[in-house]
């Protein structure tokens, strides 16, 4: 890891509230800085956005400097991060990487098997099997999901036990988000009218963090579990994940994927949906390795040990929970 990677780890601690609060910034994180497209050595404070945009369009507030305190800075088009819930076959014994849903969920991918005490149970995002904080414990769980054809009773495979929940954000004013949105509104077309560049925006505030979705659901007959990963076997160990690690994932819409660690200690900004937006740090981030349906999934360095739970993306990017936080806050750790 380079020498100077605490240097802007410490940095990125100092920056990242301000530069998510740039229009079109999405995330912040470490990474190595791209140059002509194509990457350096030079570590570097990466700000993802939805799409880069002229200078003449942003507002100077609103630019990114070259650099914050002796630290490069690089701007990454990632495109807008949502989570990966989307479509396949019915498998006993079942087995990571394979579709499974809440009965209200249209479907995402089972990670793997874990334990809690001397109890198994199977792991997956919140929103696929947690029904985005609207389930309860006791629900039941599909295989395959809903949107593959999974049908109650006849697919029931597991029940809910547990998740974490997910704290989304609020607006930070007083009156209603809609008041809010459209008192801006109005106040921005009268400084356009006057001629001035001024503009107002509307920020959102969080109850809490956010650093992973997931959830746990205890099988209803333990001999159909199968503990391994489809297209990759046996998971061996649990490994922290690192900048430049090469990675690997099983979901139920991509299959096996391979894909390298781009940045890590990422704060990032996901869209969930029916205008509900969480925001989560110390999160990693992959280049293009999922699409949607595979939230859920268990990523892997190249020896099969565990490094992170897949949970959303875009069209170029991968964002990934790291697993020590994902095992810490439900309080499980592999099977023996």
């Amino acid at each position: 890891m380079d020498s100077n990677y605490s240097q802007v780890k410490q940095q990125l601690q100092l920056a990242s509230e301000q530069l998510l609060r740039r229009q079109n910034v999405l995330a912040t994180g470490i990474g190595y800085k791209s140059v002509e497209g194509k990457a350096t050595s030079e570590l570097a404070i990466i700000c993802s956005v939805a799409s880069k945009k002229p200078l003449s369009r942003l507002s100077k507030n609103d630019i990114i400097p070259r650099q914050i305190d002796g630290v490069p800075t690089d701007v990454y088009p990632s495109g807008i991060f949502r989570t990966h819930s989307s479509p396949t076959g019915r498998l006993r014994p079942i087995p990571g990487g394979c579709s499974i849903s809440h009965t209200e969920v249209s479907a995402g991918t089972l990670g793997c098997w874990v334990k809690r005490g001397n109890q198994l149970y199977l792991i997956s995002n919140n929103h696929v099997i947690a029904n985005s904080n609207e389930a309860s414990a006791g629900d039941l769980i599909l295989q395959p999901g809903n949107y593959d054809g999974g049908i109650n009773p006849e697919d029931l495979i597991a029940e809910l036990s547990d998740f974490i929940p997910i704290n989304y954000q609020e607006d930070s004013v007083a009156a209603s988000g809609r008041m809010s949105r459209w008192l801006t509104g109005l106040l921005n077309s009268l400084y356009k009218l006057s001629g001035s560049s001024t503009r107002l925006r509307v920020y959102r505030e969080q109850k809490g963090d956010n650093i992973c979705d997931c959830a746990i659901a205890r099988p209803l007959n333990v001999e159909e579990v199968a503990q391994e990963i489809l297209q990759i076997g046996k998971i061996e160990g649990v490994r922290e994940a690192e900048l430049g690690m090469h990675i690997k994932k099983s979901g139920r819409t991509t299959g096996l994927t391979s894909g390298t660690i781009i940045q890590t200690d990422v704060t990032v900004k996901v869209n969930y949906g029916y205008n509900k937006t969480a925001q989560f740090s110390d999160q990693l981030m992959a280049g293009s390795m999922s699409s949607g349906g595979d939230s859920g999934s268990a990523v892997l360095d190249t020896d099969n040990n565990i490094v992170g739970l897949l949970f959303a993306g875009s069209e170029t990017t991968t964002l990934i929970n790291r697993i020590q936080n994902v095992f810490e806050a439900m309080d499980i750790s592999l099977p023996e």
